[in-house]
C-alpha cells in the first residue's frame, strides 16, 4: 500500500491556508505593517502617538480574543474586566506599592489570567448567550468593583500620575507606543505558534464538535478554560500597557463599549486567521478618525460600514482578501509523493474484552436499558441489533461515556469504567464513531486524524508537539490508506463526501490505538459497493486484533461479517448468537415484523378489488432523494389509489423516512415526480403540499411540547379554520384520552397519547392523503393495539392511508397493499396477503444470510 507523504512543514502551510491561519503572504504583510507602524511611533508626536499606542492595544486584546472566539468558537463580551484588571494592577502596584512597571506588568497580565481561569470554570459549562450574559457580568461587575474599593482603587477618581518607563533613551507615550507594537508582533507570533500546534488543533475541534473531541481523548472543559486563560493574559497585557500610556485609569474607561470594540476588532478582521485582529484594530481604531470630520454624522457612517462589511464579507476582512485571491489566483496544488507504508499500521499488541455486566440506564421513567450483558471480544465483530427504540445508541453511549448507567458495569482488562468522563474512557482504549459523522470540519484529513494519535495529551502550549512530528504525520497518513480514503490528506474535512467522511471517521478512532471500536450505523447513506468495501475493512480491522462492536440496521452486511450478534428489544436482551441462529429465532422475527402483536391488534383486512376499481390518488414515479453524493432513495415508483392503505415496509435506513419526507415537501427530491390527482408536487413548499391534501404525521410524534392538547390539535387546522370547534370535538372522539388531559401540556403526555395527538393534529387538517411515519415506535404492545384499532376505524371510514411502521405485520394487517424497499429501491410490492407470504420481506428486515466460516 501506498499514501501520500509531505513534509509536515508544508502540511501546515497548507493547512492554515485552507483555515484562514495564514499564508506567507499574509505573514509578510503583518512583518511590514509592524515595522510601519514602529517607523511611525518613532517620527510623530502627540495624539497620533496615542492613536497607533491603541491600535497596539486594541490588536493585543484581539489576538487574545482570538484564541477564544476565533479557534474555540466561545464569545466573551466580558474581556473589558481583564483589561481594566491589567490597567488596575499596574496602577495600584506602581503608585502605591512602588514597582517598577516591569515587575507590576506581568504580576498584572498573570492576574488577568488566573482570573480568566476561574471565570472559565463555571461560564464554560453554559453555551450561546447565557455564555454571553456570564461575561457581560463580570465586566459590569469588575466596573464597579473598581468604583466600591475606593481605598484600594480612587474609586470614581480613578488613580493617577501612573508613570511610562523609558526605554533605549526613549520615554512617554512614544515609548508605550512603540512596546505596544514589539507586543502586538510577540502575541502575533506566539498566536500563529499555538495555532499550528497540538492546542490550536484541540482548540478547532472542540469548537467544531466537543463529542467528537471527547471520543479521541480530549477534555473539551480543559481546552476551553485554557483559551479563556490566555485570552484573559492578553487582556490583561493590553491593560497593563493602557495605564502608563494614559497616565491615569477612571472606572469610566472601561465600559461595556470596550469589550464590543474587542469583539469587533476579532470579527472585522476574520475570526481564526493570523493577520485578522491587527487588520481589524487598525480598522476600528482608524475609522472614527478618518470620518472625524463629518462630526455628528460619524457614528452613523461607521456604524452603517461595519454592516456593509459583516455582510459582503461575513469572514471579515482577511477571509475576504483570502477568496479574492484564489479566485483570482487559483489554489496552489502540492504535489504527492508516493512512499510505502505498511499494510496493517495497527500497533500490534495484546487486546482485552469489552465486558458489560447488567448495564442499564433509566431517563426518568423510562427504563432504556435494562441488565444488559454481554461481551465484546477482541479480533471479533459483535453486532447489536433491535428495531427502532431497542436502545441500541443508549448502550454504545453508556459504554463511551456520555451517559453515566443507573445500573450495572462495564471493564476492560478489569478495571471499570463506569462513572469515568468520556474523554478518560477514550485513553483507556474506547473509540467511537457516530451515525452522523462528527469530523472537525476546520480541519485537514490529515490533521483530523494525526490530532487522535495522542489520545488528548496535547503538550506544551508554545513547544514542539507529537501532532507535527513526521512519525506521527506517516502514520496518520498510513490508517487513511488503511481504510481506503484516496482523497487529498489536506482537504478540509467539511468538504469531503458522505463516504470519505465515514472512512475518516474510523481512521481518526483507530489513531487512538484502541481496545475496542463502537461503530454507530457506519453503513448509512453508503451505496452498495461502498458496503462492501466498509465490510472488508472491519473485518481487517477485527484480523488486526481490535473489537469490534457494530451497531448497524444494514442486515445483509450485519449477517455477513459478524462473529455474534446480540439483539436487543425495548431495551432488553433478546437473543444472542452467530448470525444464522439469531436470523431464524422466533423471538427476533417477532420483535422486527411483529407477527403476534398483529393477531392482537386488529384482524388482516381481506382482499377486496378496490386496488384495481378506485382512481389513483398519489403517483410517485422515479423518485431520486438524497443528502449528499449519494442518493438514498433510486428511481421509487408507486402508487396510492383513493381509500385504501398502502404500507411501506423494510428495514431502518432502507429510504423509509427519507420517502415520507419527500412526499411532504420536508426534503426536496434531486429527480422524479409526484402527483396527487394531477397535481405536481415535487417542487412545493410543505405548507402548500398541506394544502393540496398531503398531511405527514411525523415520526417521532413531533408534538408542541409547551403547548396544551385542545391548542395542539387547534393548529391542526391553522389553513383548514371552518368548523374548527366541532373537528376537534370529533377528535376527542376517536381518541377518547385527549379529551380528558385536553387542558395538559403536550409535553407530559405518555408517548401513546403523544402518538394520538400527532395523529389527531393531522387529520385537522383535512388530509386527502395521510402519511403516518412509524406510528408504533417505542409504544408497550397494549398502546400499540389501541392505536391501531383507532387507525382500523380511519380505514372503514374511507381515509387514505400511507404507513411506515417497524412492526412488519402488524402494518400488513391495516393494509390493502404494500412494497418493500431495501436500500433504496422497491424490492417487492404486491397485496397484503402476497408481501406477508413473501420470503423478501424477511430478507430486508433481517438479512440474507451468515458469514462464512464465522458462526461460532
Amino acid at each position: 500500500m501506498s499514501a501520500v507523504l509531505t513534509s509536515p512543514l508544508r502540511s501546515s502551510t497548507v493547512n492554515d491556508r485552507l483555515l484562514g491561519l495564514g499564508s506567507s503572504g499574509q505573514i509578510a504583510a503583518v512583518l511590514v505593517l509592524l515595522a510601519a507602524g514602529l517607523a511611525a511611533a518613532a517620527s510623530v508626536n502627540g495624539y497620533y502617538v496615542f492613536v497607533l499606542a491603541n491600535v497596539a492595544l486594541l490588536a493585543i486584546a484581539g489576538i487574545g480574543l482570538n484564541v477564544l472566539q476565533g479557534l474555540t468558537g466561545q464569545v466573551s463580551f466580558g474581556h473589558v474586566g481583564f483589561y481594566a484588571i491589567g490597567a488596575y494592577a499596574v496602577g495600584i502596584l506602581t503608585t502605591k506599592a512602588g514597582w517598577s512597571f516591569w515587575a507590576a506588568w506581568p504580576v498584572a497580565a498573570l492576574l488577568a489570567g488566573a482570573m480568566g481561569a476561574l471565570l472559565a470554570l463555571p461560564a464554560l459549562r453554559v453555551k450561546g448567550p447565557y455564555l454571553a450574559m456570564i461575561t457581560i457580568a463580570f465586566g459590569f461587575i469588575v466596573e464597579h468593583s473598581v468604583v466600591e474599593m475606593r481605598d484600594l482603587t480612587g474609586g470614581q477618581n480613578g488613580i493617577m500620575g501612573i508613570a511610562a518607563p523609558a526605554m533605549f533613551g526613549v520615554g512617554g507615550e512614544k515609548a508605550m507606543a512603540m512596546l505596544a507594537i514589539v507586543t502586538a508582533g510577540m502575541s502575533l507570533a506566539l498566536f500563529t505558534w499555538l495555532s499550528r500546534g497540538t492546542w490550536g488543533a484541540a482548540m478547532r475541534a472542540v469548537r467544531d464538535s466537543e463529542t467528537a473531541a471527547e471520543s479521541v481523548g480530549i477534555d473539551p472543559l480543559v481546552v476551553k478554560t485554557v483559551a479563556f486563560a490566555i485570552s484573559a493574559v492578553a487582556a490583561g497585557v493590553a491593560g497593563g500597557l493602557f495605564a502608563p500610556l494614559s497616565g491615569f485609569v477612571t472606572p469610566s474607561t472601561f465600559g461595556f463599549g470596550q469589550s464590543i470594540l474587542f469583539v469587533l476588532v476579532v470579527v472585522i478582521g476574520g475570526s481564526g486567521s493570523i493577520a485578522g485582529p491587527l487588520v481589524g484594530a487598525v480598522l476600528v481604531a482608524l475609522l472614527p478618525e478618518v470620518l472625524s470630520s463629518l462630526e455628528e454624522y460619524r457614528l452613523l457612517f461607521f456604524g452603517a460600514m461595519l454592516l456593509v462589511v459583516l455582510w459582503v464579507a461575513p469572514d471579515g476582512a482577511v477571509g475576504l482578501w483570502e477568496k479574492l485571491r484564489r479566485r483570482l489566483v487559483g489554489e496552489e496544488v502540492l504535489p504527492v509523493e508516493k512512499t510505502p507504508l505498511n499494510a496493517t499500521p495497527l500497533r500490534a499488541r495484546s487486546r482485552s474484552a469489552l465486558v458489560s455486566d447488567r448495564l442499564s440506564m433509566q431517563f426518568g421513567g423510562v427504563r432504556a436499558a435494562s441488565d444488559l450483558s454481554f461481551e465484546t471480544a477482541p479480533a471479533r465483530i459483535t453486532s447489536l441489533i433491535g428495531p427502532n427504540g431497542a436502545g441500541k445508541s443508549t448502550v454504545l453511549n453508556m459504554l463511551s461515556g456520555f451517559y453515566r448507567p443507573t445500573g450495572g458495569d462495564f471493564k476492560i482488562a478489569g478495571d471499570s469504567l463506569r462513572g469515568l468522563p468520556s474523554h478518560a474512557i477514550a485513553r483507556r482504549g474506547i473509540a467511537r464513531t457516530y451515525q452522523t459523522s462528527q469530523l472537525f470540519g476546520s480541519l485537514s484529513v490529515e490533521d483530523n486524524v494525526a490530532l487522535a494519535v495522542s489520545r488528548g495529551s496535547l503538550g506544551m502550549l508554545f513547544g514542539a508537539s507529537r501532532f507535527s512530528a513526521p512519525q506521527c504525520r506517516t502514520q496518520a497518513r498510513a490508517l487513511l490508506d488503511f481504510c481506503g480514503y484516496r482523497g487529498h490528506p489536506h482537504t478540509r474535512a467539511a468538504d469531503l463526501p458522505h463516504v470519505d467522511k465515514r472512512l475518516v471517521e474510523i481512521a481518526r478512532a483507530l489513531a487512538t490505538d484502541p481496545q475496542v471500536l463502537l461503530l454507530d450505523e457506519p453503513a448509512a447513506g453508503l451505496s452498495r459497493g461502498d458496503k462492501e468495501r466498509l465490510a472488508a475493512l472491519l473485518r481487517h480491522i477485527a484480523d488486526a486484533g481490535v473489537g469490534v462492536l457494530l451497531v448497524e440496521h444494514d442486515m445483509e452486511l450485519v449477517m455477513g461479517i459478524s462473529h455474534r450478534v446480540v439483539v436487543l428489544d425495548a431495551g432488553q436482551h433478546l437473543a444472542a448468537g452467530a448470525p444464522g441462529e439469531v436470523r431464524s429465532d422466533p423471538r427476533v422475527r417477532q420483535a422486527y415484523l411483529g407477527e403476534d402483536l398483529a393477531h392482537h391488534a386488529i384482524e388482516r383486512r381481506p382482499s377486496t378489488t378496490l386496488a384495481e376499481t378506485a382512481d389513483e390518488m398519489l403517483g410517485v414515479g422515479s423518485l431520486v432523494a438524497g443528502y449528499g453524493a449519494e442518493p438514498v432513495l433510486h428511481g421509487i415508483d408507486l402508487q396510492v389509489r383513493g381509500g385504501e392503505v398502502v404500507a411501506l415496509l423494510g428495514a431502518n435506513g432502507s429510504g423509509k423516512s427519507t420517502l415520507m419526507r419527500s412526499l411532504a415537501g420536508l426534503h426536496r427530491p434531486v429527480q422524479g415526480g409526484i402527483h396527487l390527482q394531477g397535481h405536481e408536487l415535487s417542487q412545493l413548499a410543505a405548507e402548500l403540499i398541506v394544502q393540496h391534501g398531503l398531511v405527514l404525521v411525523p415520526e417521532g410524534r413531533q408534538v408542541f411540547a409547551e403547548l396544551s392538547v385542545v391548542d395542539n390539535i387547534r393548529l391542526g387546522a391553522f389553513r383548514q379554520p371552518v368548523g374548527l370547534e366541532a373537528r376537534v370535538e370529533d377528535m376527542f372522539r376517536r381518541f377518547p384520552r385527549l379529551r380528558e388531559r385536553q387542558h395538559q401540556r403536550a409535553g407530559l403526555l405518555s408517548g401513546g397519547e403523544q402518538q394520538m395527538l400527532a395523529i389527531a393534529r393531522g387529520l385537522m387538517a383535512r388530509p386527502r392523503i395521510l402519511l403516518l411515519d412509524e406510528p408504533s415506535l417505542g409504544l408497550a404492545p397494549k398502546v400499540i393495539a389501541e392505536l391501531f384499532a383507532a387507525l382500523d376505524v380511519l380505514r372503514e371510514e374511507g381515509m387514505t392511508i400511507l404507513l411506515v411502521d417497524q412492526m412488519a405485520s402488524l402494518a400488513l394487517a391495516l393494509a390493502d397493499r404494500a412494497y418493500v424497499i431495501e436500500g433504496g429501491r422497491i424490492v417487492a410490492q404486491g397485496t397484503a396477503e402476497q408481501i406477508a407470504s413473501d420470503d423478501a420481506l424477511a430478507r430486508a428486515y433481517l438479512g440474507a444470510g451468515e458469514a462464512p466460516g464465522q458462526a461460532q
